[in-house]
């Protein structure tokens, strides 16, 4: 799993590509909770467009930062996220809880 950062005026997005599974789901979420402590984002757009397979991994993922951005009174919205992906978020109802935009 690799993820790209780019940081603006208290904005940040994460941009994934790979799998997101729970071999790599660690480090990833590492990761994410170093850069929103590093940014302080206001918004937080994490970026699924490079995302081949996601599994509940990326559920816990989505999740652990929403409640970062809430603790910092800021928001998050998905993007780009996949069409396998979209299933597992919505199977899961995580659409009903986060904003998502293609």
């Amino acid at each position: 799993m690799e993820i790209q950062e780019r940081a603006g005026e208290r904005t940040l997005s994460l941009v994934f590509s790979g799998e997101m599974d729970h071999h790599g789901i660690r480090d990833a979420l590492r990761r994410v909770e170093l850069a929103v402590d590093a940014a302080l984002p206001r918004m937080l757009t994490l970026d699924f467009s490079g995302v081949t397979f996601m599994d509940s991994s990326g559920i816990a993922l989505i999740l652990r930062a929403q409640q970062r951005m809430q603790s910092l009174d800021g928001g998050m919205v998905l993007c780009n996220v996949p069409q396998q992906a979209r299933r597992v978020l919505e199977a899961a109802g995580i659409n009903r809880l986060v904003t998502m935009r293609n």
